[in-house]
């Protein structure tokens, strides 16, 4: 998922009030119906299923819709949730059959049927949403549904298949609800999942409340929530410090979280090692200045990500050299492999090389409010700048614009982060580099299709690192995109807020419901 969305399966070190000894905090009654207010400044594109491919989105979409799959905490595999059961037919991985629960019920009291899951699913492929998650199910040719049993069809062998099913792009919504054709664009939610939306303002807030209906794999809907939206980190910081909220993540200043400490009174602070990952994005269509891939080599040539990490997160990211991050199956250094240290010399004969005169002039996009993006941006225009081989127009846009500019074809270099969908190779090369991937950057290469392919062939993930390991030789040599760096998870909450740490775990699910006062 884009965050454009992961949080890599990782132990959980937890720097404040933690438990000790046989001790285990439970919630106080009294404070069953107390709401827990968190702060936030992901954004969220849309309401409908159909319509977004982010982390903002598909953070709200796991509290208030259901899958027909899931991921426990930590988990590897997915497990039933709508559904009662889910297994391939036969050998060849191409046929997927799930038996849907039958006490699943939309907020209408109307019960769920496969058809609601076939027409979940079809509306998002017919939609075709450029900034929605129809790529992410490229090998789904088409659903059947008879009663509680729906079958799905695949176009290719997809061992990956259930893992797509667990995420936002499987959310199953009310037939009678949502538009066959066409997004719904009310702020109104029918879903099935562990909370309610009871009223949504857009850039501000999110009110959820317990659905007392639920039925699933979660065995406790947890607290009312309400999720503060902030444009910006030091929005945020500014939410938390004044206590506007009792939790904050994703994502407070780098200044901020550089000096956590055990020691700091009055929270709690969660930090793990994660997963996700930020990228530079080229446009590689014919037209743009960057179409040629020895310019693109040559940007590539030059960036300097240690310096990017040090002086403008502070040491909260770790610099990422290769496609799939570092904890994921595949993961390789093929980028410094290809480009081992700021060469300007190196990027000067590559422009040479391709007829293009110095300076390059390209434009540069980035989300207003993503991180320290806009201190990123600058940065990585003064590196590139310094070289006297590049002219960079930097801007930042509002989310949602950003995401049309950028799909349309109208930015020639953007920044985004990836929060992957689940914990596989797959989803950082499918998404990110496939023909008609979703960065919509024009990017193609036969090759790395085909070992998508051969790698989802596969049911035991760890016979594809060969395959993945190719993939991000061909990126680094092709660079559609150049990845920059790795981030590290925290999530503060005040003193009396207990489960932080579990909030986001590396399976695409933003758990809400694990936390409670205490």
């Amino acid at each position: 998922m884009r965050s454009v969305r992961i949080r890599i399966l990782a132990a959980v070190l937890v720097l404040a009030g933690a438990g000790v000894g046989g001790w285990q905090l439970l919630p106080a009654k009294e404070n069953t119906n107390r709401t827990i207010t968190v702060g936030t400044t992901d954004a969220v594109t849309s309401l409908d299923p159909a319509g977004a491919y982010d982390a903002g989105s598909w953070a709200l979409f796991s509290s208030v819709f259901q899958s027909l799959l899931t991921f426990e905490p930590d988990g590897v595999e997915p497990v039933p949730d709508a559904a009662q059961s889910c297994a391939f037919v036969g050998t060849d991985l191409k046929t997927y059959r799930c038996t849907l629960r039958k006490d699943v019920t939309f907020p209408s009291g109307r019960a769920m049927t496969a058809e609601d899951v076939k027409y979940s699913f079809d509306r998002v492929k017919r939609i075709n949403s450029d900034v929605g998650p129809a790529t992410l199910l490229d090998t789904l040719h088409s659903v059947d549904a008879s009663g509680l049993t729906v079958t799905f069809h695949l176009s290719t062998p997809d061992a990956t298949f259930p893992f797509k099913v667990a995420t936002g792009a499987g959310s199953i919504v009310d037939r009678t609800e949502y538009p066959q054709d066409k997004l719904r664009t009310d702020n109104g939610v029918d879903g099935t999942g562990p909370y309610t939306l009871t009223s949504y303002t857009k850039d501000k807030t999110a009110h959820l409340a317990p659905n007392k209906h639920y039925k699933g794999d979660i065995k406790e809907t947890g607290r009312p929530i309400e999720l503060w939206y902030y444009a910006d980190p030091a929005a945020l910081e500014k939410a938390w410090k004044a206590k506007d909220v009792d939790v904050a993540t994703r994502q407070l200043p780098p200044s901020v979280l550089a000096n956590l400490s055990p020691s700091d009174p009055g929270q709690r602070v969660a930090e793990a090692d994660s997963a996700e990952i930020r990228n530079i994005v080229l446009n590689t269509s014919a037209g743009s200045p960057l179409h040629d891939r020895r310019v693109r080599q040559a940007i590539a040539s030059v960036i300097n990500r240690e310096e990017l990490v040090s002086t403008v997160y502070e040491g909260t990211t770790d610099p990422l050299y290769s496609l799939i991050p570092a904890g994921i199956t595949g993961h390789t250094t093929s980028f410094f492999d290809a480009y081992p240290k700021p060469d300007a010399k190196k990027a000067r004969a590559l422009l040479t090389a391709a007829g293009v005169s110095a300076p390059v002039h390209f434009t540069y996009g980035y989300a207003q409010g993503s991180g320290a993006a806009a201190e990123e941006a600058a940065d990585l225009k003064r590196q590139l700048e310094a070289t006297g081989l590049f002219t960079v127009d930097v801007k930042g846009y509002e989310w949602t614009d950003f995401q049309k500019r950028y799909a349309s074809g109208k930015l020639d270099a953007w920044a985004v982060g990836w929060v992957a969908d689940f914990p596989d190779p797959d989803n950082f090369t499918a998404p990110l580099v496939g023909t008609g991937n979703s960065m919509k950057n024009g990017y193609s290469n036969k090759q790395v299709d085909g070992l998508i392919l051969d790698s989802q062939r596969y049911s035991d993930r760890s016979r594809t690192a060969d395959d993945f390991q190719r993939i991000q030789q061909i990126v680094a040599q092709d660079v559609p995109l150049i990845p920059l760096w790795q981030r590290k998870e925290y999530v503060v909450s005040s003193e009396d807020v207990g489960g932080g740490q579990y909030l986001s775990d590396g399976t695409g699910v933003f758990r809400l419901w694990r936390l409670n006062w205490i």
